[in-house]
């Protein structure tokens, strides 16, 4: 299964700017790209993806998060999980700063290999669980051919 991964978080990080910040000693092409990635309050976050006989099932590490602010949706059979909190920014002047609570959004491509309709999601302790039933007519067994 195809995935993307996209993120958004604002200005979060004080200690990337442009003028002076950690990648600053690293000029050029490095500086920028890691400037973009990480000076914008970069965040991943992890998925891991299990199959059953009946199902994918896609387990996404997201902590603390609020579940209204949380949405999962297909188009065009792309499953998208997308947290976008409104106002929920962490207060106060950090000295250090290795976590935020931002938006992110992560895609996964479903090629025509999930029930669309049957999908169910749940979020507890930190994990967003989203079952995708198998559609039967598209998960066809592996077949060993024989090569002569």
């Amino acid at each position: 299964m195809f995935n993307r991964n996209r993120c958004h978080t604002g200005e979060n990080n004080s200690h990337f700017h442009h003028k002076g910040g950690r990648f600053n000693a690293h000029r050029g092409r490095f500086g920028h790209a890691a400037h973009e990635m990480f000076g914008k309050g970069f965040r991943r976050v992890p998925a891991n993806i299990e199959e059953t006989e009946e199902s994918f099932i896609i387990h996404l590490f997201a902590l603390a998060l609020n579940k209204e602010f949380l949405k999962v949706s297909t188009r065009d059979d792309v499953l998208t999980i997308a947290y976008s909190p409104e106002g929920e920014a962490m207060e106060g002047k950090f000295n250090r700063r290795e976590y935020t609570n931002g938006a992110f959004e992560r895609a996964f491509a479903l090629n025509r290999k999930v029930l669309s309709e049957q999908i169910s999601a749940s979020y507890k302790d930190g994990i967003l669980k989203v079952n995708l039933p198998k559609n039967p007519e598209t998960n066809i067994p592996a077949k060993d051919i024989a090569v002569n």
